[in-house]
């Protein structure tokens, strides 16, 4: 075989060769590496890929303070719409209540208790008469003369609260019935 050479057209920019690559001779890239300095430089390079045993570590830690946090938060919601479905429930249980007593008639001044839910929910039903805040003794004798009255009727109810207390609410209103004529 014959050899030939490549000679360089004379319009082209001649480099200087050195054991640095260049891009025109402006910016140096790095060593240019040959036989053994490619090996050693690849054992460094896939050393100082992984993780160190520290930067592992910590991950693990902030890992586990974020999984804390969030079972304590996701353990606060459960525990809060489980007060919630309580308090909802004793609510309808009031409502319930109060509508029954308050559509009996002729209202009469009762004091009624019961319980709801298996005894979770313990109510206080009451029907008394009902005076007005600010009202002179004057009205008062006055209003004795009509036929009807206004009655409170109110009813208390305890459930239990998400600490294992005893929670309580009370909803009343007010109707009109007939005095007793006793």
């Amino acid at each position: 075989m014959s050899r030939t050479s490549v000679t360089r057209p004379s319009n082209l920019p001649s480099f200087p060769r050195t054991r640095e690559s260049s891009v025109f001779g402006r910016a140096t890239l790095g060593p240019r590496l040959r036989g053994d300095d490619r090996t050693r430089f690849r054992c460094a390079k896939s050393r100082a890929a992984g993780f160190s045993l520290l930067e592992v570590l910590v991950a693990f830690a902030i890992l586990a303070l974020v999984g804390t946090a969030l079972f304590r938060l996701f353990s606060g919601g459960l525990g809060n719409a489980a007060a919630a479905d309580e308090y909802s429930r004793a609510v309808l249980v009031a409502e319930s209540v109060l509508a029954e007593t308050a559509s009996v008639q002729p209202l009469r001044e009762a004091t009624t208790q019961g319980t709801a839910d298996d005894g979770r929910i313990e109510w206080t039903a009451q029907v008394a008469p009902y005076a007005a805040p600010g009202v002179s003794q004057d009205q008062e004798r006055g209003s004795e003369a009509l036929p009807l009255r206004l009655f409170r009727v109110s009813v208390d109810v305890a459930f239990p609260g998400p600490s294992g207390g005893r929670r309580t609410f009370t909803l009343a209103t007010t109707r009109l019935g007939a005095k007793d004529s006793r």
